[in-house]
């Protein structure tokens, strides 16, 4: 054990993980030069087209140093606030992290909120200065930052480069010095925490875990003791590179690796659960992670009706590939039977309805996202319920208040945007609560704000104001009462649930007024007239009006008497109003997303 180092690489996204990963591939001769390709870990197409890790990767590397045999277990994790739960798991498998700061950029939002979940679990710190081949790189400068922000010594930081493979070497030599090896008894019970899970098509589940005490073997009766059911190990291994599983007789405390049981069923492994032997259980499960906490709702429905139990088994599958992702059934009187579901964020939404298309072929409708809310209603105040939905909100009569929730969100920048960014925020009922210089040109500011309102498009216009020099990161601090407002929106003077919102009353009258125009463009015109109306209770507050096709029923009269033509046009008129009276508004799918993009 005392050969085998276990870490993760922590960073702000595009700050060069999956970059310098690749040179400790290399450099340890675990892939060879000719089966290197860029982003070695990340085996989504998805991951290589955006340049982003969404799920992290773990692999074994062995290294000589000194004459001696290393085992080194490394973690890629990835760098998007949305996926900060896949980093939480990978830091209660490591005792070390590898935190990687880009030269030229800086410390990030990012950055900083990482640092501080491996700091929580005690993790030995490695600071790294990335991208040191850049003409923009302010190594001095950065080094201050880091130094400032954990308090070591400018020794201690290693400069490198992931590009040219420059202090590759010294980083895997200060790996074994400075990480500790792991802590362990071999002749303890059996216990392994998982840490993730993928599906394999042809056997079954397969379970990533790390473990901390006792050995595992071969054909091993184990235990779950999360979920209490116990299992044959068929095959047990470590992770490597192509092909990415080595079978192993035995995994023994400390090491990392693979199970393989013939699991079939997705509800059956829980991340965080513990690993057991049925003759000899432990006595406790491993506290690694808590629960993950879903911070944006949306439905999403199959287009087809029929499809809703194919849709359910690729949602079974999805999720233990990505365990953050939360569902439920639910039904719309628009959409059909379809899903309630959790996501950590905006991104997280989006590669999951486009992993469904990519990787299980269903053609999906995503409803308008939203966050959930608390109602608390006047006969008994103390009786609180959870509001996942606008179509789940009592009525307002009988409520006394609703309670929505909040966040605190750091926002990392060059000091020219401050103004730009508090216009920003401040428009999105945020409060600043602090403003710190970290050098000359770099400011953190610290806004307590609504979550509902950074959910929509907010994200991308930080982005956008701020030229791309912003970095953000949020966590929630809790629930807060807001003056709320249910927003309907009717078409053809029928209600669509799956298009309302819970809104600010001040901000109601302008987003009703937006939706309607955006809707008017988005909805095909019919052989009738359709009033588009955003609604608060039974009052309107904003219409628009999609024109009707008109077929020119007078063409055929030619010269004659004017009542010939009124008579037409009469029976037209009528025919209209018998249509409108039926007629069905068939919604497009962007029309579902037109709400996100309003400021467009």
């Amino acid at each position: 054990m005392k050969n085998i180092r276990n870490f993760c690489i922590i960073a702000h996204i595009d700050h060069g993980k999956s970059t310098l990963a690749d040179r400790l591939l290399q450099t340890t001769g675990t892939i060879s030069d000719r089966e290197m390709q860029n982003q070695a870990l990340d085996d989504m197409d998805l991951e290589r087209e955006r340049g982003i890790t969404i799920k992290s990767h773990a692999i074994q590397m062995n290294y000589k140093h000194e004459g001696q045999d290393y085992i080194l277990n490394l973690i890629d994790t990835p760098g998007h606030v949305d996926f900060s739960y896949e980093v939480s798991r990978s830091i209660a498998a490591c005792e070390g992290a590898l935190l990687i700061v880009d030269a030229s950029q800086g410390i990030e939002a990012q950055t900083i909120s990482n640092l501080y979940l491996a700091i929580e679990h005690d993790l030995e710190i490695i600071p790294i200065l990335n991208k040191m081949d850049l003409p923009g790189a302010m190594p001095e400068e950065v080094s201050d930052q880091i130094i400032d922000l954990i308090g070591c010594k400018m020794e201690d930081i290693i400069p490198a480069s992931g590009k040219t493979g420059l202090g590759v070497d010294k980083i895997l030599e200060a790996v074994i010095n400075r990480i500790p090896a792991p802590k362990g008894d071999e002749n303890a019970p059996l216990q392994a925490m998982i840490f993730d899970s993928v599906f394999n098509p042809f056997r079954g589940i397969i379970a990533y875990f790390r473990v901390r005490n006792g050995v595992l073997r071969k054909g091993d009766r184990v235990k779950f003791f999360n979920t209490g059911r116990d299992y044959n190990a068929d095959e047990i291994g470590i992770l490597k590179i192509n092909p990415s599983l080595h079978p192993r007789n035995e995994i023994k405390a400390g090491d990392v690796g693979y199970i393989i049981s013939g699991i079939k069923q997705a509800n059956e492994v829980k991340v965080g659960d513990t690993i057991t032997l049925l003759e000899n259980p432990c006595l406790e499960s491993i506290k690694g992670f808590e629960d993950v906490k879903p911070m944006v709702f949306a439905g999403i429905y199959p287009v087809d009706t029929e499809d809703y139990e194919e849709l359910r088994y690729s949602m079974e599958k999805l999720q233990l590939n990505d365990s953050s992702l939360v569902f439920e059934p639910e039904s719309s009187a628009a959409l059909g039977f379809g899903f309630r579901c959790g996501f950590l964020g905006m991104l997280h939404m989006e590669i999951i309805q486009e992993r469904l298309e990519r990787e299980f072929n269903m053609t999906v409708i995503t409803t308008v996202p939203n966050v959930s809310y608390y109602a608390y209603m006047k006969k008994n105040v103390n009786d609180r319920l959870i509001v996942n939905n606008p179509s789940e909100l009592p009525d307002p009569s009988g409520m006394d208040r609703i309670e929505e929730p909040y966040i605190k969100a750091q926002v990392i920048t060059k000091s020219e945007y401050v103004g730009a960014i508090m216009t920003l925020c401040i428009e999105k009922r945020g409060e600043l609560r602090n403003q710190v210089y970290l050098t000359q040109d770099r400011v953190e500011l610290t806004f307590e704000m609504p979550l509902a309102e950074i959910v929509f498009d907010f994200y991308d216009r930080l982005k956008s104001v701020s030229r791309g020099y912003a970095s953000f990161d949020y966590h929630p601090v809790g629930y807060k009462e807001s003056d709320l407002v249910k927003m309907d929106l009717l078409l053809n003077a029928e209600q669509v649930d799956a298009l309302s919102a819970l809104v600010h009353r001040s901000n109601a009258f302008n987003l009703g007024k937006k939706l309607c125009l955006k809707l008017k463009e988005l909805i095909p015109r019919q052989q009738f007239e359709i009033p588009v109306q955003a609604a608060i209770g039974a009052k309107i507050i904003a219409r628009e009006t999609i024109k009707a096709l008109r077929k020119d029923v007078t063409a055929k009269c030619y010269g004659g008497d004017i009542s010939r033509k009124r008579k037409l046009l009469e029976k037209q008129k009528e025919g209209k109003k018998r249509m409108r009276q039926v007629g069905r508004v068939e919604i497009p799918q962007d029309a579902f997303m037109a709400i996100l993009k309003l400021n467009d």
